[in-house]
């Protein structure tokens, strides 16, 4: 493995190296002061600096009496010292930017297939009218337990989830609020009246449990305070799977509104017969791309298409 070059500026005031540039393209004390903006006493003390530093001269008074030249040593420095400011200016000044339609980027989103499908289709669906070629978009599952670790890591971009799902140590951006309905097919035996809560317990319930397994979930943390149950028959992890499912059976789901009402030409959408909490979707992700360009954009871009 070969070494690493550390560069060593140990005891080097850069701002030192700025006057001996002013000093060495004016060859004068008092136009270098002006030049740099500071009093001739000030100028003097880093020109004696410099040449403790360099241990030469640098600027040698003229044999006229008249003015200072430049020794061998500043005639070598001038052109490579001018040159290395110029390009640290630049690095220092540099502000990155980021064009989704002509610049290359790979982003990941974790998200569950709720997001995936209200606010990431439509993602998918507009990247064309809002990115080139070289933005490319891969969604992933949202795991809970490790999402804080890749988000760290650089493994996840962003985050679409609830509040609970949100990592403490992570920014995040209010997407949009969200309550629950109660869906069913069409021509579902029960009929289209509203529902009692008489009703909602009685029917057979399918649950999305994202963690996978659960009988109980949100809506039963709700029947609990209000001493009541309902009867859940099936368990599934993917909200997808709902609305196929409910379109071929008598089951009924408590499903997210938005996502709901992309299946109600098939489905029949009724207000929950008791008062719950809904949820807020959040986008969120870790502090180091606070300022990234292109993170920025890929925010404002979801931002803007959930308030659609």
């Amino acid at each position: 493995m070969r070494p690493i070059n550390v560069i060593d500026l140990r005891g080097i005031d850069l701002n030192l190296l700025v006057s001996l540039d002013a000093l060495l393209a004016e060859s004068n004390v008092t136009r270098a002061a002006l030049r740099l903006h500071l009093t001739q006493p000030a100028v003097s003390t880093q020109l004696a600096r410099l040449r403790q530093i360099f241990g030469d001269p640098l600027l040698i008074p003229a044999e006229t009496g008249r003015g200072m030249t430049r020794s061998t040593r500043a005639l070598e420095l001038m052109e490579p010292l001018h040159l290395a400011l110029k390009n640290l200016e630049a690095v220092v000044r540099h502000q990155p930017s980021f064009d989704p339609q002509t610049d290359r980027r790979s982003f990941v989103i974790a998200a569950n297939d709720n997001a995936t499908a209200v606010l990431g289709q439509r993602l998918m669906e507009q990247l064309p009218a809002l990115a080139g070629p070289g933005v490319r978009i891969a969604f992933v599952v949202a795991d809970q337990p490790s999402m804080a670790t890749r988000l760290e890591r650089g493994e996840i971009d962003l985050l679409l989830g609830s509040e609970r799902m949100v990592p403490a140590s992570m920014k995040a951006r209010k997407l949009f609020d969200e309550h629950f309905v109660v869906v069913q097919r069409k021509g579902h035996p029960r009929g289209t009246a509203a529902l009692d809560l008489d009703t909602y317990c009685a029917l057979s319930h399918v649950l999305v449990s994202t963690s996978g397994g659960s009988f109980h979930g949100f809506m039963d943390e709700h029947l609990d305070a209000l001493g009541r149950e309902r009867r859940v028959i099936l368990s599934v992890q993917h909200f997808t799977l709902v609305p196929e499912l409910l379109a071929r059976t008598d089951y009924v789901s408590t499903l997210p509104a938005r996502f709901a009402e992309r299946y109600r030409e098939r489905l029949d959408i009724f207000d929950l017969p008791f008062e719950a909490r809904g949820f807020t979707l959040f986008a969120a992700w870790p502090p180091r791309s606070q300022a990234d360009p292109a993170h920025v954009w890929l925010r404002d871009t979801l931002a803007a298409l959930a308030s659609m």
